[in-house]
């Protein structure tokens, strides 16, 4: 009975637990997202942990799931994506967002030869870069987002609004263009990038050595970018609408004298020479007393209570900061809107993008209208995909007048911006060197504009006859017009003299077509534990330029209105002409791996160009790579949590390039017509083809042609070989990673024109080959991602690289063209470009030191000492040296990124070690009289040698005259332009996901952020920013507030 009993209970037991387990089963839903933009994930698998309940998400990244406990935990998994777990706790709705699997390697692939690779395999030179760090940088081009982000590559900054930039990667390989080719989409270019729209721009890989930029053949020996815009998604249709506005600031003007330092300044440069100072022409009148060792001190100045122009227009003496007066606060506003859609049979990718940069000089400006397309559908199944990615942009700029900067720093300060009636801009002093008004120059060059359309793009077909085999073919077009507006207005009592007879008005037009037409064939396939990628094609590419221009002088009106060629008096005159190139290529690739462990690459391309003669015309570029995936041996697999990816690679290959005129196999000829009159009958014309065949002795001479180019037959292409040693390592499931690479690049038959034509006589420019050039350097790239038990993500990554560059060859005919002193002291073994000058030994700063120096023309106290390097007992041309390098010891970059629940930061240094440069500046901010003597200098000149109270200054003391040459190359002028910049910090706050919603939005980021806010630099350094010395465009320290949405 007992026992009865209890199996009673017991079973009632079990019947009450199944209940309440049927009581709380539930129903969840929810939708999965990509937390990298927030778009549905179709496909995502959903389970129950530890049992068999489990559903997918559909097209809308929406799921299902029943029946559900409220102590159960729910797995979401997708491929090439980090899987979540989440606990149930009861909920009926639960929204999770997949984060992108970085630690594994296996399924990456990039865009490299006209196909995508997986990274695992890659055994060239390949950079990855991250398009997501890049964007943290409110930059209008790309390339300069990516300055100090990619190892071996060197980013210059050229300035300006436009924001166009001088890329080189492995240094310089050359005497001509040393430009790297670009790729977008499929589609060639060599320049251009601050007209992309960075927004678009999905992924961007950097081809460093000859054996991974082999396939690109006659124009990849400077090294390969290869840019892949954004495609459509399968999903909802999704909107992006991004926004900054970014103001901008000139930082790094340098110091000048204002009025009274200057009048002081030169006070001291008539007393230092033994002049009376109050003979000066700008009416100044010292007060000053001078003691019985002769030594002066200036008591008091008066200015005259007005000047006069030229124009006799009165001016009254000013205190003008001319670098205030050309520069303003720069404004920039981008706006982009992007929309996205598709299914699993054809997706869109359109975008819209607005940019107009308000540069800080005034008057000029950038702006860009950008559109883009990109499709691809499918048809008859998977058989046939077609597609275009077309981009259309307009842009109009208005540059900076030339070396404005020198032209606000050389201005006297005590000249007004205007004359006292205002009516005439203020302008020199009668006595003084005619100087330009820095203001009237940024006013008139407002109207120098020009505009410029560019259509790029391609469209393509892709058939997949059988598996595994692909057949393309891609025709691209790249379109360019260009049109520029040049005002040049009278200067009454300006520069030169120049009046209403100097004005003139000149249109330029110039238009290109480009196009390229690439077929290739991939087939890949496996052999047992081998598998292969194939690769052969065919290129072609045209290209046809056009260009024409005219230009009518004197013009009675100075209005835009009015300035136009066709309304001149004085004459118009016209040109123009038109050129082209064709290439024709044939190459072919294989790729090899062995158990994922071997790798083999081989590459051949064989390329014609019409730029050579027929003999010549055909190059052939080989390379080969071999590879060994270390960590995927056997031995290594109890270790291979710790060592994660162990890869050692070896390439060689060669490139060639054709960068040359496209006639410069033949002799050109051309009818120079000189002038009539006396200049042609008194002989001094001797470069006109004109000639009294008639015998008339007076009148128009008739016309002949002279050669104006020496062609030559015998050019042929260009050759870079590269060798390279690389290794890829990673550790500790990835988190630890990083690439090292050593490479040696040799290039011979380099294409040269001499700077000497005088060698073979009148007319013989000529292009040859002959020069050979070197270069050697290290690539180090590391980084360290993770997260913390707090839930602070972390990615650090960094890099360095160095180049060793030096001449190897040259012809016999110009070895000394290249500097050196043109005897026995050649370029040869060198840098090239490298500086040729005097050593500069400090100043005499006693008697004693200018009688015990050798003979120096010009030497005295305060004076620089030059060394007599060869001990001859005289200084001259024939004691100057090398006396410096512009390649830095090496190059480097920092990058912090952090994640912190809603918050983002990012943190991006960049700096130069150890590079010369010439900072011609100091000619104007450490002479008097070196360099235009009576306009502007700099107030370092208040610190000049002065042997009662300034005595140990380096600084040469102010002197009236340059008796000494001081304006010679020196050492004088090369400093250290070592720096380090702080390129970008950027803080961005998400708002919650269900913040966002409530304003329909799917994800809306706001953030700050600051560009060069700050410089350190070598202490030998005596400019303001080493990374512009002279008189460039001034590169700002800029502020940022910006947004990014998606709907």
């Amino acid at each position: 009975m007992m026992s009865r009993k209890i199996n009673k209970r017991i079973l009632l037991s079990l019947l009450l637990c199944n209940c309440s387990g049927a009581l709380f089963a539930q129903q969840v839903k929810g939708v999965v997202k990509a937390k990298s933009d927030n778009s549905p994930m179709m496909g995502v698998s959903v389970v129950v942990k530890h049992k068999t309940v489990g559903a997918s998400t559909d097209f809308d990244g929406k799921y299902t799931l029943q029946p559900v406990a409220a102590t159960d935990s729910l797995v979401f998994s997708y491929i090439g994506y980090k899987s979540q777990t989440v606990a149930v706790k009861g909920r009926k709705e639960i929204n999770v967002s997949l984060e992108e699997e970085v630690t594994t390697l296996e399924g990456v692939t990039v865009s490299v030869g006209y196909r995508t690779e997986r990274k695992t395999d890659l055994t060239g030179a390949v950079s990855v870069v991250k398009v997501n760090e890049m964007m943290s940088t409110a930059e209008n081009n790309p390339m300069k987002a990516l300055q100090g982000r990619v190892a071996g590559m060197q980013v210059t900054d050229n300035g300006g609004p436009a924001g166009k930039a001088t890329i080189r990667i492995r240094g310089i390989g050359t005497l001509n263009n040393n430009d790297p080719l670009y790729i977008i989409d499929g589609v060639p270019t060599q320049g251009g990038m601050h007209e992309l729209n960075s927004n678009d721009i999905e992924s961007i890989q950097v081809l460093r050595d000859a054996s991974a930029a082999s396939i690109y053949g006659s124009r990849a020996a400077n090294g390969v970018i290869v840019i892949t815009t954004k495609k459509g998604r399968n999903g909802v249709l999704k909107v992006d609408f991004d926004h900054y506005t970014t103001v901008s600031m000139f930082h790094s003007r340098m110091k000048m004298l204002n009025a009274n330092e200057y009048a002081q300044v030169l006070w001291k440069a008539a007393v230092n020479r033994g002049n009376d100072p109050n003979q000066n022409a700008l009416g100044i009148h010292y007060d000053y007393t001078t003691d019985a060792n002769g030594h002066s001190t200036l008591n008091n100045l008066y200015y005259p209570r007005q000047y006069f122009d030229k124009t006799g227009s009165p001016m009254l003496p000013s205190n003008t900061d001319w670098f205030k007066e050309i520069t303003r606060m720069g404004v920039t506003e981008s706006y982009n809107l992007s929309v996205t859609n598709g299914t699993d049979k054809g997706n869109y990718f359109l975008s819209l993008g607005y940019y107009n940069n308000d540069g800080l000089v005034k008057n000029t400006d950038f702006s860009r209208l950008s559109a883009r397309i990109n499709t691809d559908y499918k048809l008859f199944g998977d058989v046939v995909t077609i597609g275009e990615n077309f981009t259309v942009n307009r842009t109009s700029e208005v540059e900076q007048p030339y070396q404005i900067t020198e032209a606000a720093m050389i201005a006297v300060p005590f000249i007004p911006v205007r004359t006292q009636d205002g009516k005439h801009w203020g302008g020199p002093v009668n006595g003084l060197p005619d100087r330009q008004n820095p203001a009237r120059l940024v006013n008139d060059n407002k109207n120098n504009r020009y505009n410029y359309w560019r259509m790029f793009g391609n469209a393509f077909v892709n058939i997949k006859p059988i598996d595994k085999l692909n057949i393309r073919s891609n025709f691209g077009v790249d379109y360019g017009n260009f049109y520029k507006r040049t005002l040049n207005h009278s200067y009454i009592s300006g520069f030169m003299e120049e009046g209403k007879e100097k004005t003139f008005s000149q249109l330029e037009q110039s238009h290109w077509t480009k196009w390229n037409w690439a077929n290739t064939a991939t087939y890949d396939f496996e052999l047992g534990k081998s598998r292969f990628e194939t690769l052969a094609g065919m290129e072609m590419f045209s290209q046809d330029d056009i260009n024409f221009s005219v230009k009518g002088t004197t013009l009675a009106l100075e209005t835009p209105e009015y300035m136009w060629p066709n309304l001149a008096t004085g004459g118009i005159t016209g040109g123009g002409g038109a050129t082209g190139y064709k290439l024709l290529s044939f190459f072919g690739k294989i790729n090899y791996a062995f158990d994922n462990k071997y790798l083999a690459s081989a590459t051949l391309r064989h390329d014609g160009s019409s730029r050579f003669a027929k003999d010549n015309r055909w190059g052939t570029f080989p390379a080969f790579n071999l590879g060994w995936r270390l960590s995927q041996e056997a031995f290594m697999e109890n270790i291979r949590n710790t060592v994660s990816e162990i890869k050692l690679r070896f390439g060689w290959g060669q490139n060639g390039n054709q960068e040359i005129g496209n006639y410069s196999i033949y002799d050109i000829y051309d009818p120079y017509y000189g002038v009539t009159g006396d200049y042609i009958w008194s002989g001094t014309g001797i470069w006109n083809t004109s000639y009294d065949i008639e015998g008339k002795g007076s009148g128009q001479l008739a016309s002949g042609f002279r050669r104006s180019r020496l062609g030559n037959k015998n050019l042929k292409w260009e050759t870079t070989t590269q060798t390279n040693f690389g290794l890829d390592f990673g550790f500790f499931n990835n988190n630890l990673y990083g690439s090292v690479e050593y490479y040696i690049k040799k290039t011979k038959d380099i294409l040269v024109e001499p700077p000497y034509a005088g060698i073979k006589g009148e007319g013989a420019t000529q292009w040859v080959n002959g020069a050979g050039m070197e270069n050697k350097g290290w690539e180090v790239s590391v980084g360290y991602r993770n997260e913390t038990k707090g839930g602070l993500k972390y990615d650090i990554n960094a890099n360095v690289s160095t180049n060793k560059n030096k001449v190897t060859e040259l012809p016999e005919s110009v070895v000394n063209a290249y500097g050196g002193n043109g005897k026995w002291d050649n370029i040869l073994g060198r840098p090239y470009q490298s500086y040729y000058g005097y050593v500069a030994d400090g100043i005499f700063k006693t008697q004693e030191e200018l009688d015990q120096h050798p003979i120096q023309n010009g030497k005295d106290i305060g004076r620089i000492r030059y060394r007599d390097l060869n001990n001859d007992g005289v200084v001259n041309e024939d004691d100057r040296t090398w006396i410096g390098s512009p390649y830095p010891d090496f190059i480097y970059g920092l990058n912090l990124n952090l994640e912190y629940k809603n918050f983002d930061f990012t943190l991006f240094l960049q700096g130069v070690q150890n590079v010369d440069i010439i900072n011609d500046v100091k000619k104007h901010t450490d002479f008097w009289s070196v360099v235009d003597t009576y306009s502007n200098k700099g107030r370092r000149l208040l610190d000049a040698f002065d042997p009662v109270t300034n005595p140990d200054s380096d600084i040469p003391s102010v002197a009236y005259t340059d008796d000494n040459n001081e304006g010679r190359m020196s050492t004088y002028y090369v400093e250290n332009g070592s720096y380090l910049k702080l390129r970008n910090v950027q803080l961005g706050y998400t708002l919650p996901k269900e913040v966002s919603e409530r304003i329909k939005l799917s994800k809306l980021r706001l953030y700050v952020s600051g560009q060069n806010l700050f410089t350190i630099k070598s202490k030998s350094f005596t400019g303001k920013d080493p990374e512009n010395p002279n008189y460039g465009y001034p590169i700002p320290i800029t502020f940022t507030m910006g947004l990014n949405a998606s709907f």
